[in-house]
């Protein structure tokens, strides 16, 4: 593979980072599968000609595909329509075999870049739909509280940073250092025996733990506050 082929390449990965970035609005396994297959879709239309161009004239003469794709142009439901007619054409495992030989070659991961992606999403994904209902909770008491400060709602973040991080499996042992710092009896019940005198983000077991799910809410491709607000 020569330098130039390898530039080309990277132009190309450039070039369709966009698709590769949907995986942030993705809510389940299966919208992250369509943008996966959507971003192989585009590498190979730049990088295997011969595949793609086969693969297209499948759906072009392929009745039901070409219907089910025109008719969702410019809807929610673009993307997922194209991928899945192209996914059931005869030449797709062909198209993908294809993209990931250019890959290899130029010695790119396709799909260790898309794990990552996807186990972050996954993993943010799952944190806060386990820690939600303790989010509730806490928003609804600042909400009622009409003489609250911003240390209140300081308080209440740190409470729901501290339920996030329950289900990353990296911060079990910051999860667990901090439980002992604020003299947490249930790990899965902040709140009970709360004291926010125990709960300071000063003391130096709170910063990995904080920076822990910040980190983790990007490789989800979003944010702690984007979580807060939802």
């Amino acid at each position: 593979m020569t330098d130039q082929q390898v530039a080309h390449f990277t132009e190309v990965f450039n070039r369709n980072r966009a698709t590769l970035a949907l995986f942030s609005n993705c809510s389940t396994k299966d919208e992250l599968d369509v943008v996966r297959d959507a971003f192989f879709l585009g590498m190979a239309s730049q990088l295997c000609p011969n595949e793609y161009e086969a693969m297209r004239e499948s759906l072009i003469t392929d009745d039901t595909a070409f219907d089910a794709i025109a008719s969702s142009i410019n809807t929610d439901k673009g993307l997922e329509t194209t991928v899945t007619a192209a996914r059931a054409s005869p030449h797709w495992l062909d198209l993908v075999t294809a993209v990931h030989a250019v890959s290899s070659a130029v010695g790119s991961d396709l799909d260790g870049i898309w794990n990552t992606l996807e186990k972050g999403r996954m993993e943010w994904l799952g944190a806060v739909t386990s820690a939600h209902p303790l989010k509730v909770i806490l928003k609804e008491a600042l909400n009622k509280d009409k003489n609250k400060t911003e240390r209140d709602e300081v308080d209440m973040k740190m409470v729901y940073i501290y339920a996030l991080s329950l289900s990353i499996e990296s911060l079990a042992n910051e999860s667990e250092a901090w439980r002992k710092v604020v003299k947490m009896k249930n790990k899965a019940n902040p709140l009970q025996d709360y004291n926010a005198d125990f709960w300071d983000p000063r003391k130096e077991e709170w910063r990995p733990l904080d920076l822990g799910v910040q980190e983790a809410a990007e490789r989800g491709g979003s944010s702690f506050q984007a979580a807060w607000d939802a």
